[in-house]
């Protein structure tokens, strides 16, 4: 187990049936308010009952030289808290999955008759088609993409995109995207933050 991590991040959220809510994963290294902003926004838009904050032990397709130790990354995810229906979580450091899809069958598996969201940035999109098994997880979960600085027409040029087309909502019905059976997804757009993790690291 992660030193210095407290045991209550490495259990799922408490949930109950029939609620809706958003799973928002990454690797939050550092976490910043362009992070919230894309919480919020999903809160809002997709009308949740709560979101996950799912903070990963490593992402496989970034560089684990920079990532910062878990317990650390969760501490300045709680820092940026204002909302008591997002829940900061780690829980996949005790269930050992390293991609997205093993976590998304193991919430699904454990959790029936909860409506679940995923939430991606619109740059997370524009990379989708290079993760693990990324066909599998639109075909299992609805996804809400939100758009994020620089990255805009990722609703139209990302592979995934394109692939699943015929399976994108109106935005004006996201509120109901998580009772879709997917493949269902939708991009909302709203304000957006320039802030990177990269260029904090940087600085």
């Amino acid at each position: 187990m992660n030193a210095g991590l407290s045991q209550h991040y490495c259990r799922m959220p408490y949930v109950e049936k029939g609620m809706v809510v958003g799973l928002f994963g990454g690797s939050f290294n550092p976490p910043h308010k362009g992070h919230v902003l894309v919480a919020n926004t999903a809160l809002v838009r997709l009308k949740l009952d709560q979101l996950w904050w799912m903070v990963t032990p490593g992402n496989p397709l970034k560089n684990l030289v920079e990532l910062a130790p878990l317990h650390e990354r969760i501490a300045a995810s709680e820092e940026l808290m204002n909302n008591l229906y997002i829940c900061v979580t780690a829980f996949e450091e005790k269930i050992h999955t390293r991609y997205s899809a093993d976590t998304i069958a193991y919430i699904l598996q454990h959790n029936p008759g909860v409506h679940f969201v995923w939430i991606m940035g619109a740059d997370n999109l524009a990379s989708f088609h290079h993760w693990q098994n990324w066909r599998q997880i639109v075909k299992t979960i609805p996804i809400a993409v939100i758009n994020r600085f620089g990255s805009e027409h990722a609703d139209i040029s990302a592979p995934m995109a394109q692939t699943f087309a015929r399976f994108r909502i109106p935005e004006n019905m996201s509120a109901s995207l998580a009772l879709k059976k997917a493949p269902a997804w939708t991009f909302i757009h709203g304000r957006c933050s320039e802030l990177s993790s990269s260029v904090l690291r940087a600085l």
